[in-house]
């Protein structure tokens, strides 16, 4: 985490960062700082055995896997050719790390990429049911599960490895005729003309800037400019009564009026006391889905590579503060500080409620004759 601070005039102290959140867990490191874990072999979710073109009939299965901090995750294997092992760390590599240089993996990484991010679980069921039924494609009493897993390993497959489904007999073992037909379906969609490749997607960022955060009662102080690559999904306040956060039209906003770009004032009525008060503002986005895992040490104990199926939540919350004098009083010349010397008026980094399964990084950001404070917050739950 790397924090640039600066201590500004005007009565109330500044930290403004921006927050984006990393890939990583910093409580489940290898010693070169990337996350770790083994798969769990009772915990995975076994699909169908599925049959290829030319031969071979390999088990399609989601696998079950727990970070070294406890946290699980859902993948799906890669290097189709290299036996499955247990008894072995796994660690996460960037995409270009891939210890097959010869496969079609790294050709084929955005497709890669847009099957985890359109098959399943990344798509519940019931809306895997839908695409297939705006392309013309009708299943047979829903997609199930193990449908839904046997057509997303086998579509990764044949990106990574550069493998091909039966789609004439997909599944190797007597299966109604039914499931066949749901499983060639959905693999054809994933690996289809609508499949145009996904890069890799930006983490969740915030950023709230103002030139300036200090003004007198009577006036709109601001604005603050929201910068952001997530959804907002609340506006929360904690603002002395008739203080308002508005546009700067004086219009009071709610959490829907707010998105990127979006410029914010403090309104501060006449004749309010002198004070502070500040806005918070969360913005949600996806993590972890193409999350690639190699085995620690694969030149002597080769394991079969692993990339992340499932999508987490991630969060990040970023406080704007402000301050006002009386209608015509004097600013402030001297920057305030508490008795322990640290800015006051707020202005310390809070990193309250942090997930230790991922790591934060916060670039710090300057601003001429104004004060900002970040709170960076991350919660995650299952997608």
């Amino acid at each position: 985490m790397q924090v640039r601070s600066a201590l500004v005039r005007g009565g109330i102290a500044v930290l403004a960062a921006a927050a984006a959140v990393m890939v990583g867990a910093p409580s489940a490191l290898a010693d070169d700082g990337a996350a770790r874990g083994r798969v769990i072999e009772e915990a995975g979710t076994v699909g169908y055995r599925i049959n290829l073109d030319g031969g071979g009939d390999p088990i399609a299965k989601l696998f079950g896997f727990k970070l070294s901090d406890g946290k699980s995750l859902k993948l799906y294997c890669v290097q189709i050719t290299v036996g499955m092992r247990t008894d072995v760390d796994m660690v996460e590599r960037p995409w270009n790390k891939y210890p097959a240089a010869d496969s079609p993996f790294q050709k084929n990484s955005d497709k890669i990429n847009w099957v985890l991010h359109h098959g399943y679980p990344g798509i519940k069921l019931d809306a895997l049911e839908a695409a297939l039924g705006k392309e013309g494609v009708k299943v047979h009493d829903g997609v199930s599960e193990r449908e839904a897993i046997a057509a997303t390993q086998a579509a990764v497959w044949h990106f990574s490895d550069g493998v091909n489904l039966n789609l004439q007999k997909p599944l190797a073992e007597d299966n109604p005729a039914e499931a066949n037909a749901d499983v060639a379906a959905l693999y054809s969609y994933l690996i289809g003309d609508l499949n145009k490749g996904i890069g890799a997607q930006p983490k969740p960022t915030l950023n709230i800037a103002s030139p300036k955060t200090e003004g007198q009662a009577g006036t709109k102080i601001g604005p603050f400019e929201v910068a952001t690559s997530g959804d907002i999904t609340s506006l929360t306040t904690e603002l002395p009564e008739g203080v308002k956060v508005t546009d700067t039209d004086g219009k009071e906003l709610k959490t829907a009026d707010v998105k990127d770009g979006s410029k914010l004032f403090v309104d501060v009525p006449a004749g309010t006391k002198p004070g502070n008060g500040s806005f918070s503002l969360k913005v949600t986005g996806e993590l972890d889905t193409g999350r690639l895992f190699v085995a620690e040490n694969y030149a002597k104990k080769p394991a079969q590579s692993l990339i992340v199926a499932d999508s987490e939540k991630t969060q990040v919350t970023a406080k704007a503060a402000a301050s006002w004098t009386e209608a015509g009083a004097a600013p402030s010349t001297a920057p305030s500080t508490t008795p322990g010397g640290a800015p006051s008026g707020g202005g310390e980094l809070a990193n309250t409620g942090v997930d230790a399964a991922v790591p934060f990084a916060l670039g710090g950001l300057l601003l001429g004759g104004g004060a900002l404070m970040l709170l960076v917050n991350r919660r995650r739950s299952r997608a």
